[in-house]
């Protein structure tokens, strides 16, 4: 398959110091960036095709990364030895220091993917497999099949067929495989992983959790949880808890007296004025209004 990557990037203080290093192969492009980053520099990354990073310095406490519109106030992480980006997923960086690294990356057509893991696990674990990020920073094994595949891109010695047998053995060591049908399966959360997160939900007081803690819950990392969340109910996870608030709070105003600010306490909100305008947003009233209409009801 001949090809050759599609992306989009734009850095600012960063340079490259040496020649860059590169091979085309079936449906795959290895290339291999040595560069100088200056303090503040930033990055912006978005590719049509999945793709790799392997880094072989650790960069973890000088490199942030986000894949929110570059929000590294709140959003970021430290950038791993290693990570894998689904296709479409935007990538910002921020570096905190003066710092040398080299780094390579691997671009692949997502049907080139596809053929190469499909005979083994199936189309249906393929696709899921792809649409999954991952980010590690023990690579291990990983990062020696790396060094084996950086020596045949800058002095070919071998058949292509090396080269892609090393970039396929990368690929099954790094990417997140389901191992059976009880895991999350096309971009979706299972039924089970539903209900652990709905009984650690109700078993808090506030009805409240951390992105990490419900990621947590059903296994899979903060940066793919958000997305498969959505593509399952339709909702962000913090649209969803928001909902589930309201509903204990629905439950509280009909079956207790406490007053709607102490209702707002017990949930988390910062005062009766937020609880009313999130309870106005879902229920499409006031919980004053709301109580009085459940009492009328009664009667």
């Amino acid at each position: 398959m001949s090809y050759w990557h599609s992306m989009i990037w734009r850095t600012e203080g960063i340079r490259v110091v040496a020649p860059v290093k590169w091979r085309q192969l079936d449906g795959l492009v290895s290339v291999l960036w040595e560069a100088e980053s200056q303090s503040g520099a930033t990055g912006y990354y978005l590719s049509d095709d999945p793709r790799i990073m392997i880094f072989f310095d650790d960069v973890s406490s000088r490199i942030r990364i986000s894949n929110q519109d570059g929000e590294f106030s709140q959003h970021y992480r430290p950038m791993t030895r290693a990570i894998y980006v689904p296709a479409g997923i935007p990538m910002w960086t921020s570096s905190k220091s003066i710092h040398r690294f080299s780094h390579l990356n691997l671009h692949m057509h997502r049907d080139r993917m596809l053929r190469f893991l499909s005979p083994s696990i199936g189309a249906s674990a393929a696709v899921t497999a792809l649409r999954r990020p991952v980010e590690i920073q023990d690579i291990g094994a990983i990062e020696t099949l790396a060094a084996l595949l950086v020596d045949e891109i800058a002095s070919p010695s071998k058949h292509a067929i090396y080269a892609e047998s090393l970039v396929g053995s990368i690929v099954a060591g790094l990417l997140d495989i389901p191992e059976n049908e009880g895991k999350t399966a096309n971009g979706r959360l299972t039924q089970a992983q539903m209900n652990k997160l709905i009984s650690r939900l109700n078993a808090r007081s506030d009805c409240r959790l951390t992105i990490a803690e419900m990621a947590a819950t059903v296994g899979l990392s903060e940066s793919w949880f958000a997305t498969v969340f959505k593509q399952t109910t339709g909702k962000t996870p913090l649209q969803w808890q928001l909902s589930k608030r309201i509903d204990l709070a629905k439950k509280l105003l009909s079956e207790s007296d406490l007053s709607i600010a102490g209702i707002a306490v017990q949930l988390g909100f910062s005062d009766q004025a937020h609880l009313t305008k999130a309870f106005g947003q879902i229920a499409g009233d006031t919980p004053a209004a709301w109580r009085r209409m459940q009492q009328i009801r009664q009667f």
